[in-house]
């Protein structure tokens, strides 16, 4: 039994997911970026800034699923 086309599908599924959240994470940062010089609405921007955190730790749980063991 070979099971390489499902690990090659999961990984493409992984690599479409990353590309999304990396692009969700600039728009928040960019709308971060906005809100704080337009009013600083101070709430706002703490709760985005939770949001692109969040975010950040998705994709960095994604790349590590992506990157391959290597054992020293």
């Amino acid at each position: 039994m070979i099971h390489a086309p499902k690990q090659m599908e999961t990984e493409e599924v992984l690599r479409i997911k990353l590309e999304a959240l990396k692009s969700e994470h600039r728009d928040l940062d960019e709308a971060i970026g906005a809100l704080a010089e337009r009013d600083g609405n101070t709430f706002t921007v703490r709760r985005l800034k939770k949001q692109k955190l969040a975010l950040k730790d998705r994709i960095a749980a994604i790349e590590d699923r992506l990157t391959p063991d290597i054992i020293a």
